[in-house]
């Protein structure tokens, strides 16, 4: 029997700084090959990274690796990233627009306001419909997006069943006017997800 994922990152699972100096190299390998089959391109420029208690302990260590804060800092580490950790009836996703060019990226994101209600899988005949974290408010008055969103998809039984399955298709895309692109997602990224469902 395998054993569940877990749901929360507990301050025990924290690798001392030195420790993890050592190990850097190898995680970050090993992470770097979790997150190959966990990201999604949508359109020119948008790509949905889809976010796991693998993929968001590896973010804890690291922040406590670059920032040095040590046990004053991990509180807000685990504050800022449990809440993205998937709690089995939903994937998350941190999206983020890559766009190199300032002017460009600026023109591009003051067309998207609002993005963050316009995201959706869907899967099944069935749209999921992606809810914005509501940590601070992703699109500006002036309707400028912020370039960095985080999303969650909360799936029925029914929906997690038919993503689970594996046949038909599950598109990822945003139904917002500026931006309405979409792309099916591949059986390796769906297999990878599958996991994220209790």
């Amino acid at each position: 029997m395998t054993t569940a994922t877990p749901r929360k990152i507990d301050p025990s699972v924290i690798v001392p700084l030195a420790q993890y100096a050592g190990q850097r190299a190898e995680r970050r390998r090993q992470i770097s090959e979790i997150k190959k089959n966990r990201r999604l391109e949508v359109g020119p420029f948008a790509t949905f990274y889809f976010e796991s208690y693998a993929t968001m302990l590896h973010q804890v260590q690291e922040m406590l690796f670059i920032e040095k804060g040590g046990d004053a800092q991990l509180p807000d580490e685990l504050a800022a990233y449990n809440p993205l950790i998937p709690q089995g009836a939903e994937l998350v996703a941190t999206v983020m627009f890559e766009i190199d060019d300032p002017v460009r990226r600026a023109r591009a994101l003051g067309a998207l306001g609002g993005i963050e209600h316009k995201a959706f899988i869907r899967v099944g005949g069935e749209t999921v419909r992606g809810v914005a974290e509501d940590d601070q408010e992703r699109s500006r008055e002036d309707g400028k997006a912020s370039s960095v969103q985080f999303m969650r998809f909360p799936f029925t039984p029914a929906q997690i069943a038919a993503f689970k399955s594996g046949k038909g298709e599950v598109v990822v895309g945003f139904d917002h006017p500026n931006y309405g692109h979409m792309a099916v997602m591949s059986d390796a990224v769906r297999q990878a997800l599958s996991a994220d469902f209790a």
